[in-house]
C-alpha cells in the first residue's frame, strides 16, 4: 500500500500536531491518475498556538476534500500506515477523533438535517478536550443563516476553551470574522482563479475566502437579470465587500512574496556586510603592518644616511670646506631623524601618507647625490683611460724582452714569453704574473732607468711571494662602514692585481643596496677592472660582486 500510494513514515510526536506538506487524500490520488489528472498536495498546519482552521471558499472548490483528508490520513498515522505527505511532515497522535460530515437526517429517530448537526455538536462539547481533533463539515448550516451562524459562533467559543484542536467549513462571514478576534483560531481559503473562473484546489492559510456566488452564477449562465435581482436583494455592501475581501488576499499574497524577497535581500545584505566588516579589519592590521615596516625602512634610511651624511662630512673637512655647508648637512639630518620618529602606528592616515611622501623625497635626493657622484668618478676614469690610451700608439708591439708595466701602473717589468692566447708571462721585480697583453703597454726609457735604480731585496721578494700563496679570493666587508669597505677593496683589488689573479669575489651582502654601488662605482675607476657583475643567483645573487682582472 505504501508503494501504491507512495507514501513515507513521517516524524512522529507524542502531543497533538498537525505539520504537513505535499499531503494527498489517497484515494483521490488514484482516482484522478486513472483519468491522467495531478492531485493538488496540501499544506496543513495544527499547532497548540493555531489550533483551529476556519476554511472558507467556494462551492466545489475542496474544502470538504481538505477536511477529509485531514482526518483520513491522521487516522491512518494513529493505526500505524504509511501516509502520502512530504519527508519533512510531522504528525501528532490525538486521543479523540470527532466528525461530522454530510447529512445524518433520519426518518426513524425523526430528525432534521440540523438536529443531527446539533446532537454531534452536543456530543463533541460534551466529551472533547485539548487532545482532540474535531472536524466539522459545512459547520452552522441546515436552518436559519443568521441563527445558524450564532450557535455555529458560539459552540467554536467552547471549543476554544478547551483547547481543542480542528478543521471547519463553512460559508458564514460571522465565522470568517472569528479567527481575527479569538486567539488560537486561523483563517484558510481555498483559492479560486477569478479570471479563468474554476477552483485551484490549493490551501491558503492566514486569509478567509470568498464564496464566489455570484461569479459562479454567471458561469453555469443563469440569467443576468436573476443575477442582477440577487445582487440587489443581497446588497451592494456585501457584494463590494467579498470583492475587497478577494483584493485583501490578492493584496497579501503580493506582500508577502515581497516581504520573503525582502528578507532573502536582508539576508544576502548581511552576509555582504559582515564580509566587508571582515575586509576592513584586515584593512586596518595589514595598514597597522605597513605602517611598521615603513617606520623600520625609515630607520634603515636614517642609520645609511648618518653613514653616508659622516662620510660626507669627513670628506668637506678633508677639502677645507666651509664650516656652513657641515652646519646645513647636519640640520638636515636632524630634521630627517625628527620625521621619522613622528610616524606613528596611531597616527591619521593624511600625516602618515605626508611623512612618508618626504622620506620620498630625502631618498630620492640622496639616490641623485650619490648617481651624480657616480658619474663624476665615471668621467675621472674614463679621463685616466684616454689618458692611458694616449701614450700607446698602435706602432708598439710587445714582445719577448720588452720592458712593460700595467696601464694605470707604474712598476716596470720584463715580458719573458708570450703564448697564442695573448697572454704574457711578465717578470716584475722576481716575481711572474701571467697577464693579459692588453692589460700592457710599452715602458718609456726614463721609467726603465728608474727601475733599474731599484733592487729588490731578497725579504722583499720572500713577502711578496708569500702574500701571493695566502692571497683569498673573496673578500667579506658585510656588516662595515662605506669608507672602511671602500679602504678593504682598494688594497684587495691591488694585492690581486699584483698576485695575477684573474677573478675574485667581494661578498658585501644585500641591504640597501648602498654598499655594493660605493664598491661598483669604485671598481668602474680601476683600469685593471674589466668587468664585474652579480654571482649566480645560486651561490648569492646580488650580495655577491664577482670582479675579472
Amino acid at each position: 500500500m505504501a508503494r501504491t500510494f507512495k507514501a513515507i513514515e513521517p516524524q512522529l510526536s507524542n502531543s497533538p500536531l498537525i505539520d504537513w506538506g505535499q499531503a494527498v487524500h489517497p484515494l483521490l490520488k488514484l482516482s484522478l491518475e486513472k483519468q491522467g489528472k495531478r492531485v493538488v498536495p496540501l499544506d496543513v498546519i495544527l499547532t497548540k498556538d493555531k489550533r483551529i482552521l476556519i476554511i472558507s471558499g467556494p462551492n466545489a472548490g475542496g474544502k470538504s476534500v481538505c477536511l477529509k483528508t485531514v482526518g483520513l490520513l491522521q487516522y491512518m498515522v494513529q493505526c500505524g500506515l504509511s501516509v502520502p505527505m512530504g519527508d519533512t511532515s510531522r504528525v501528532g497522535v490525538f486521543q479523540n477523533l470527532m466528525i461530522d460530515i454530510g447529512d445524518e437526517q433520519s426518518i426513524e429517530n425523526d430528525l432534521s438535517t440540523y438536529s443531527s448537526h446539533l446532537l454531534n455538536m452536543k456530543m463533541m462539547m460534551k466529551n472533547a478536550n485539548d487532545k482532540t481533533l474535531i472536524l466539522i463539515d459545512e459547520f452552522g448550516t441546515g436552518t436559519e443563516p443568521q441563527i445558524g451562524g450564532a450557535i455555529a459562533e458560539s459552540v467554536l467559543t467552547q471549543f476554544c476553551k478547551k483547547g481543542t484542536f480542528g478543521v471547519v467549513t463553512t460559508h458564514y462571514q460571522n465565522l470568517k470574522h472569528f479567527a481575527d478576534n479569538h486567539k488560537g483560531v486561523a483563517n484558510g481559503a481555498m483559492l479560486y482563479d477569478r479570471k479563468e473562473m474554476r477552483a485551484l484546489f490549493m490551501l491558503s492559510i492566514g486569509q478567509p475566502g470568498s464564496s464566489f456566488a455570484i461569479e459562479i452564477a454567471r458561469k453555469i449562465g443563469l440569467p443576468e437579470e436573476v443575477i442582477q435581482d440577487a445582487s440587489r436583494i443581497v446588497g451592494e455592501d456585501y457584494i463590494q465587500s467579498d470583492k475587497y475581501l478577494q483584493d485583501i488576499v490578492r493584496d497579501k499574497r503580493y506582500w508577502e512574496n515581497k516581504r520573503a524577497t525582502i528578507h532573502k535581500q536582508e539576508k544576502d545584505l548581511q552576509a555582504v556586510i559582515e564580509r566587508y566588516e571582515k575586509d576592513i579589519e584586515e584593512i586596518g592590521k595589514t595598514r597597522k603592518d605597513v605602517l611598521k615596516r615603513a617606520k623600520e625602512q625609515a630607520e634603515e634610511l636614517l642609520r645609511e644616511s648618518n653613514k653616508r651624511i659622516e662620510t660626507t662630512i669627513r670628506e668637506i673637512k678633508e677639502a677645507q670646506a666651509e664650516k656652513e655647508r657641515t652646519k646645513r648637512i647636519r640640520e638636515e639630518l636632524s630634521e630627517f631623524r625628527t620625521s621619522v620618529e613622528q610616524v606613528d602606528a596611531s597616527a591619521n592616515d593624511e600625516f602618515i601618507a605626508k611623512k612618508i611622501e618626504q622620506i620620498k623625497r630625502r631618498k630620492e635626493r640622496h639616490e641623485k647625490h650619490i648617481k651624480e657622484k657616480a658619474e663624476k668618478q665615471k668621467k675621472a676614469a674614463e679621463q685616466i683611460r684616454e689618458a692611458v690610451s694616449k701614450k700607446s700608439t698602435p706602432t708598439d708591439v710587445i714582445m719577448p724582452g720588452n720592458s712593460v708595466k700595467m696601464k694605470g701602473l707604474t712598476t716596470v717589468g720584463r715580458v719573458e714569453s708570450l703564448d697564442s692566447n695573448g697572454m704574457a708571462m711578465v717578470v716584475f721585480g722576481g716575481i711572474r704574473s701571467k697577464i693579459d697583453v692588453k692589460r700592457l703597454e710599452l715602458a718609456t726609457p726614463t721609467e726603465k732607468e728608474q727601475t733599474k735604480q731599484y733592487s729588490i731585496s731578497k725579504e722583499t721578494r720572500q713577502a711578496i711571494d708569500d702574500r701571493k700563496n695566502n692571497f683569498h679570493q673573496d673578500l667579506d666587508v658585510r656588516g662595515e662602514r662605506g669608507d672602511e669597505a671602500l679602504n678593504a677593496v682598494m688594497h684587495f683589488i691591488d694585492d690581486a692585481i699584483l698576485v695575477g689573479m684573474p677573478r675574485v669575489r667581494i661578498l658585501h651582502g644585500k641591504g640597501n643596496g648602498i654598499l655594493r654601488q660605493l664598491i661598483r662605482q669604485y671598481l668602474a675607476t680601476v683600469p685593471n677592472v674589466t668587468a664585474f657583475k652579480d654571482e649566480h643567483v645560486q651561490f648569492g645573487g646580488a650580495g655577491i660582486t664577482v670582479v675579472d682582472l
